[in-house]
């Protein structure tokens, strides 16, 4: 619960300071970048096992019975959201499209990235 109300609290702060950009490259632009640094974001607190968030167990607990890949259970879990959100009249766009796609990826990298580097600081 608290991850909601802290994360809906940072974005409504955050929110009128970010750029808005009118031009079709800048905005694809800020939505890859947003994507890889919810998943580096997603990664430290996974690492750091501050107690994943919903999402993220429910990522990690498929990940562990399945034995599939991270990006791909992540991935899954965001185009099923996606899809059920479509059926429910919701509206799907490009950017939540790219988000649903590359945040398992992008999750799964920044694991692997902060791992080889916290292997590599305790030598």
């Amino acid at each position: 619960m608290l991850n909601v109300i802290i994360i809906a609290a940072i974005l409504d702060y955050s929110l009128p300071y970010l750029p808005s950009p009118e031009i079709y490259f800048l905005k694809l632009t800020q939505v890859i970048l947003g994507v890889i640094i919810t998943g580096f974001g997603g990664a430290v607190y996974l690492i750091a096992n501050l107690g994943p968030g919903p999402r993220d167990g429910l990522m990690t607990g498929l990940q562990s019975t399945s034995n599939l890949p991270i990006a791909w259970v992540r991935s899954g879990i965001e185009l099923t959201v996606v899809l059920i959100g479509w059926l429910l009249g919701g509206v799907v766009g490009l950017g939540t499209l790219l988000f649903a796609v590359g945040i398992g990826p992008s999750v799964a990298a920044s694991i692997h990235a902060l791992t080889r580097l916290l292997v590599k600081l305790k030598n």
